[in-house]
């Protein structure tokens, strides 16, 4: 049964090409927003906290400081009003999904960048 759905998902959902990145990276995430009548565009931009699940049903989250108050945004890969990625900062983590990240403020809530 579990092939069925996965051949079916594969089959039938579009992927979209977006560039690879990992928990730590900081990353802008376009979308469209759809008011009424009219649609637009906006973007989050924010750490990458986790990446969670595989293929169709694969998800990740972005967290980012408005103001004093922190905002944590969740996007299904296949979401069909995600436009584009980009990744502005490759990020230096030891771990695949920092939930500490949550409880640090100042100078120790950065994160180095990663070397080329």
């Amino acid at each position: 049964m579990e092939s069925l759905v996965r051949l079916v998902q594969d089959e039938f959902v579009t992927k979209k090409d977006f560039p690879e990145f990992s928990a730590g990276d900081t990353i802008t995430v376009y979308y469209e927003i759809t008011e009424g009548a009219k649609t637009r565009t906006q973007f989050f931009r924010g750490v990458v906290i986790q990446k969670k699940g595989t293929g169709t049903s694969q998800t990740f989250t972005i967290r980012k400081i408005s103001g004093t108050v922190g905002v944590e945004r969740i996007f299904p890969v296949n979401l069909p009003a995600l436009q584009k990625i980009e990744v502005n900062k490759r990020g230096s983590v030891r771990r695949a999904r920092i939930y500490y990240f949550r409880n640090l403020t100042g100078k120790k809530a950065r994160i180095k960048e990663k070397r080329r």
